[in-house]
């Protein structure tokens, strides 16, 4: 038996959610995890030339407005695997609109998160603490990364954790 990762506990040890990293930071390919294979596969490669900056992943027992859970990129100079679950907290989330497949717009929010195992971002608490260059690279990526994809990607701004946490009780689901 498979575990379906989607249906992990959002939280953990300490009050701290869960990412499950789906790219490792490095990588140049875009990895989805599929629910009904249970396995991670491709979803596309990345444009030429990008590469992930940091582990990316999903926050699992949570579901966005575009009907996948939560995205979450967590900030720290390591790379994991695929399927690593880390307990992190919020630093902030930054506030993307796109198309949809419809022709209407929705959010779709990527979260910027810290591990709490002791690393050289665990003393970070807010987005705020990071450099502007860092904020403003990591803008660019998220937007480069969907350039290619009619998504017409839009950056709304950044909130801080307190928005993290709104967003996880708001997309939160409940064990069924």
């Amino acid at each position: 038996m498979v575990t379906d990762l989607t249906r992990l506990p959002l939280r953990g040890k300490q009050g701290a959610f869960h990412v499950i990293v789906e790219s490792p930071r490095g990588s140049t390919l875009k990895l989805k995890y599929d629910t009904a294979l249970k396995a991670f596969s491709l979803s596309r490669p990345l444009p030429r030339g990008l590469s992930y900056p940091f582990d990316w992943g999903f926050i699992p027992s949570t579901q966005g407005p575009d009907g996948d859970p939560l995205d979450a990129m967590v900030y720290w100079d390591d790379a994991s695997f695929p399927g690593v679950v880390l307990p992190c907290h919020a630093l902030g989330v930054l506030q993307v609109e796109q198309n949809t497949g419809d022709g209407g717009r929705e959010r779709n929010d990527r979260i910027l998160a810290v591990p709490i195992t002791p690393s050289r971002a665990g003393h970070l608490t807010d987005y705020q603490q990071l450099p502007q260059r860092e904020r403003e690279e990591l803008e660019h990526f998220f937007l480069a990364a969907v350039r290619f994809e009619d998504k017409d990607a839009r950056i709304l701004g950044w909130e801080g954790p307190e928005g993290v946490e709104r967003m996880l009780r708001q997309h939160g689901r409940t064990e069924e």
